[in-house]
């Protein structure tokens, strides 16, 4: 059985990942990450494809046509031509040209799928890519029926992709921690904002867990959360994220559980190239990277954001915390991770920054986190602060 801690219940994850990682062979984890994740989504969308294909064949007499690509964007399904149908791959998985079918393969679904654009791998024939191992993962995966209906109301890919993550980011240590926060603290997050609806907002959203999650909350409270029932209706994805292949990683798993996030058309720094600058978001959800002192925080000490004081630029803590405060609604709230370093420190201005903050009456309450928290850089706490009017409306 798989590690529930990880979010895996299902009992096949650790066998499927454990498989996989033996063919890696001498890749690292960071590039192999990649090459797993993207043809388990392929498999994913490909399998939805087939079974929407079917349905549409069994209707041709009423005028339904299973080769007209509107036919599957009407039900929220991706469109996938032939060459980048799992079959095709799944009967050339031994050639030695396999690398190049299925770059040529996610080159099609992007070219025919315009949210897909620049997200997908497209690195499978590159030499150090062994071709044979290549076409032993094909097959392993193959096997598991992924993009089938029943399957995609259990999340069976989801969570076979996010059990994938977990263990991907075990294997890269610390490094890990940019891409993926554990599911434990992501919930706790989660639980303690409870997002029925509004504006989501994480401006370092890694491979996207905060957004799955929030989603995951509103739908296991969807017949008490006030809006009628609607899992989804209610809750708008706002992100963003600096590091282009972790971007492309959150596209994927936001796309497979069928959530429309804006994360704006490319990656880019949060502090330095905000994408939703008028963004005021009801909640921000967020596990920033600790202790950065290469965010060019000189290049910045005269920005708005900086209302409680200006953030060292040694240390970007403070200045996640008041981009944070800066893009909630007045009556908004945000739980974040930092290093518990960051509650005592006063360096550099540091101690004076915080007092305003706390002063200004908007930290709700601090959660001291066990550690070492696995994946975080140190021992850990969770701050939940309020915006302007939430914070006079609550006692602390």
């Amino acid at each position: 059985m798989a590690d529930p801690s990880n979010g895996a219940t299902l009992g096949f994850e650790n066998a499927l990942w454990r498989a996989a990682d033996a063919l890696r062979s001498n890749m690292d984890a960071a590039e192999y990450k990649h090459v797993v994740l993207g043809l388990i989504f392929l498999k994913y969308i490909s399998d939805a494809f087939e079974e929407h294909y079917a349905a549409l064949e069994a209707d041709r007499a009423t005028g339904a046509d299973p080769e007209d690509p509107d036919e599957y964007r009407a039900v929220n399904i991706f469109w996938v031509p032939k060459e980048a149908r799992w079959s095709h791959l799944k009967a050339n998985a031994k050639q030695p040209t396999i690398g190049k079918i299925v770059d040529d393969a996610m080159l099609a679904i992007e070219r025919d799928n315009p949210s897909l654009k620049g997200v997908l791998p497209k690195d499978y024939a590159h030499p150090r890519l062994d071709k044979q191992r290549l076409g032993q993962l094909i097959d392993l995966i193959g096997n598991i029926g992924l993009g089938e209906k029943e399957h995609r109301n259990k999340d069976i890919l989801g969570r076979v992709y996010e059990y994938f993550l977990s263990q991907f980011a075990s294997a890269e240590g610390k490094k890990g921690g940019q891409f993926y926060t554990p599911r434990c603290v992501v919930q706790l997050l989660v639980e303690m904002l409870a997002p029925y609806k509004g504006r989501v907002y994480d401006p370092c959203c890694g491979s996207g867990g905060m957004f799955v999650q929030s989603m995951k909350f509103v739908e296991a409270h969807a017949n008490g959360n006030g809006n009628g029932g609607k899992a989804k209706g209610h809750i708008s994805v706002y992100g963003q994220e600096s590091n282009h292949t972790t971007w492309r990683l959150a596209k994927m798993n936001l796309a497979i559980r069928g959530i429309d996030a804006n994360l704006g058309k490319e990656h880019a720094d949060s502090f330095h190239r905000d994408l939703h600058p008028d963004l005021k978001a009801d909640y921000v959800l967020a596990n920033p990277p600790f202790n950065d002192s290469d965010w060019r925080g000189d290049l910045l000490k005269n920005d708005v954001r900086w209302k409680y004081g200006v953030p060292p630029a040694s240390n970007a803590n403070f200045a996640w915390v008041q981009h944070f405060i800066h893009h909630l609604a007045p009556t908004g709230l945000a739980g974040f991770v930092l290093a518990n370093g960051s509650m005592s420190s006063n360096q550099s201005g540091e101690g004076e920054i915080r007092k305003n903050i706390i002063e200004a009456d908007l930290v709700d309450c601090m959660v001291a986190l066990p550690g070492p928290a696995l994946l975080l850089d140190a021992d850990s706490g969770v701050p939940v602060v309020s915006g302007a009017e939430q914070a006079r409306s609550t006692v602390s």
